[in-house]
């Protein structure tokens, strides 16, 4: 047998069934900190048997391996919460990015308190004492049905695929084939397809962080549970680690940054998911779109507009009226005709492509529009500026001729990762997600669309992975993410090779040798939103935005009146080079009007006074400086300054 282990070096093993018996001969202290293993790709526990030739063993330190950890610790949880509670009902406990869940209806209809918490902890402690085995156990539908006769929630589960025969449950063990559980020595049985860690001896280094409401199923007209949220980490030190960065996340959280800063807010006469922005948070989004729409003139795009409503025949030839619908707003009637607030902008710039016969010279054609659409999110997916139901995409659709799409997708990707890194972002990752099982398309196109989305990836030179099987039923695509200053990933842009929308509305173009031919359609959404780019922003940066960004660039504070009109001509001489300049009269003391400034996050406060009137200068208080630079010649800071007010429109790339 073939072991490849954490570090990615590999052993051969002369005679072992199962990865823990590896594991005995290759690490019998336990320093490798090995939870689960991996056969073909499939993880599993250490004490199934190894089928093929090679198995992986997956360190805790790992993401596969802190989601085992992360299920186990949710069974652990469940164990506790039944201990505590008996009668209690429970549904679901997958792991989650950072932790995991439980959902529970508890008997007579009582509610967790904050104090709960700890009382379950407390209990899982000791369930995590005892090192109690997960023993995995096979059962038969009507096994099953009796082993969790009175547990209603997980009844319906496995009633749900014994009825339909096909498929499986995506959090629980049940298969057309039976059901998977797994038993504790104290007598505590959960459905689950697995993995888990050997015994949960090897957990500890866990946290339960709150309790929310879940309706069963996600289904609103269904049980409302309630909903313990936790986290689970390798060692004490990752966990003390993580409660940091939420402890930093909170404070850069970009809803309360919004309402200190007084960028913007969530009115309820609007409705939820529909933000106002105020001067200044519109001054900041104003920069942000003159910059990127700058950047892609002198990249070759061409400017569309479209409305925000259109009729429904319209999203019937596009699909979406067949498979969005349920996240479109309801329509409106008139005139004998049916209208929807767009939920995208792509069938609108295919009418614009599509107004007349366009020439192979005419290729690629890049459209780019800050286009305004409406999906109904669900209130509870809403999330301040991340998650809103009236969103401003940067929204391109580059239609290219087969040949040209390799070539064109990397211009198109090393455009996104330079308008990126212009707004101070610099760590990337991608995913490559490629064709699911359920899909539309011929083969060939398939093939030709994932190869050129690849080959954008390796020019680009960013780490990447391919997601197979996460395609949209209709193209595959590139997601690109970004890692903030406190390590959190977002995603951000995406390239889409669109292989449907073409057909559907008969797009052509006439080649070289004066024959009609399909074009290629790429959607590309850069910032993804506007305003979800504006949250990221605001968290990446805690609030203190780039120079060029921040709605004040500089702030003028005279130390008395007699300075005011010094502190003029210095905002005059400001403006003059494009700053943008509020002078702060003295009508409160100094100290006092500097504080407030730097809680506003202002790049730089000025102040100046009866020696900077007679010789020139400003004392500059930059911020994050640990003590102001007094008596700066006026116009060294203004070359300072010129430096950081506005970046250059990026390059055009090679086509």
């Amino acid at each position: 047998m073939l072991v490849v282990l954490p570090d990615g070096s590999s052993r051969e093993i002369a005679s072992a069934s199962t990865a823990e018996e590896a594991l005995r001969e290759l690490d019998p202290a336990g320093r490798l900190g090995v939870v689960s293993a991996a056969v073909g790709g499939q993880v599993q526990d250490l004490s199934a048997p190894v089928t093929g030739r090679e198995v992986e063993l997956i360190a805790a330190a790992s993401d596969r391996g802190r989601e085992v950890l992360r299920h186990s610790t949710a069974h652990v949880m469940a164990q506790a919460v039944l201990a505590l509670w008996p009668g209690a009902k429970f549904a679901i406990g997958p792991a989650v990015a950072d932790g995991f869940y439980y959902d529970f209806r508890l008997p007579g209809g009582e509610r967790f308190s904050e104090e709960d918490l700890a009382r379950i902890e407390t209990k899982m402690r000791e369930i995590v004492a005892s090192d109690q085995p997960f023993v995995r156990e096979e059962h038969s539908f009507d096994e099953g049905l009796d082993l969790f006769a009175d547990q209603p929630y997980k009844v319906e589960i496995i009633q749900g695929v014994r009825t339909l025969g096909e498929g499986e449950d995506e959090h629980e063990g049940v298969s057309p084939a039976g059901v998977s559980a797994y038993r504790n020595t104290e007598g505590f049985v959960d459905l689950c397809r697995g993995p888990h860690v050997p015994s949960t001896g090897r957990l500890g280094a866990f946290k339960l962080m709150r309790v929310a409401g879940a309706y069963w199923r996600g289904d609103e007209k269904r049980d409302q549970l309630q909903r313990v949220y936790g986290t689970a980490w390798e060692s004490q030190d990752a966990l003390a680690d993580y409660l940091n960065r939420l402890e930093e996340a909170e404070k850069r959280d970009h809803r309360k940054l919004g309402a200190d800063l007084d960028l913007f807010h969530f009115p309820p006469e609007i409705g939820g998911g529909l933000p106002v922005f105020h001067p200044k948070g519109a001054l900041v989004r104003h920069v942000m779109e003159d910059f990127s729409m700058r950047s892609h003139l002198a990249n070759g795009y061409q400017l569309a507009w479209t409305p925000h409503i259109a009729k429904s025949t319209l999203y019937e030839t596009s699909g979406h009226l067949g498979w969005y619908k349920e996240n479109m707003y309801p329509p409106m009637e008139m005139e004998g005709a049916t209208y929807y607030p767009k939920p995208m902008n792509c069938p609108m710039h295919i009418l614009i492509y599509r107004s007349h016969q366009r020439s192979y010279r005419e290729l690629p054609m890049r459209l780019f529009e800050f286009g305004t659409v409406y999906r109904f999110e669900r209130s509870g997916v809403l999330h301040g500026l991340a998650r809103v139901r009236g969103l401003t995409q940067d929204d391109s659709h580059i239609f290219v001729a087969p040949s040209q799409l390799p070539d064109e997708l990397a211009r198109l990707l090393g455009f996104v990762i330079a308008m990126l890194r212009a707004f101070g972002l610099s760590d990337f990752e991608a995913e490559l997600a490629t064709r699911p099982e359920k899909s539309v398309g011929a083969e060939e196109d398939w093939e030709v669309a994932t190869e050129a989305l690849e080959h954008a990836l390796k020019v680009s030179g960013i780490p990447y992975v391919r997601a197979e099987g996460e395609g949209a039923f209709y193209a595959p695509k590139i997601d690109v993410h970004l890692r903030d200053a406190i390590g959190r990933r977002w995603q951000v842009s995406t390239l889409q090779v669109d292989l449907q929308l073409p057909q559907l509305f008969d797009l052509e173009f006439v080649d070289a040798d004066n024959q009609r031919r399909r074009p290629y359609m790429v959607h590309r959404a850069l910032f993804g939103s506007v305003e979800r780019f504006f949250a990221i922003l605001l968290e990446h940066y805690a609030g203190a935005l780039p120079t060029w960004l921040s709605p004040t660039q500089v702030a003028i504070a005279p130390v008395k009146e007699a300075s005011a009109g010094y502190a003029e001509q210095v905002a005059k001489r400001l403006r003059s080079v494009g700053a943008r300049v509020l002078v702060v009269p003295p009508n409160e003391p100094l100290g006092a009007r500097i504080r407030r400034l730097k809680l506003e996050k202002i790049p730089y406060v000025l102040v100046v006074g009866d020696r900077d009137m007679a010789a020139g200068t400003v004392g500059v208080n930059a911020r994050g400086a640990e003590r102001p630079d007094t008596d700066v010649a006026l116009e060294a800071f203004v070359q300072r300054l010129a430096g950081e007010l506005e970046p250059t429109p990026l390059e055009v790339a090679d086509d």
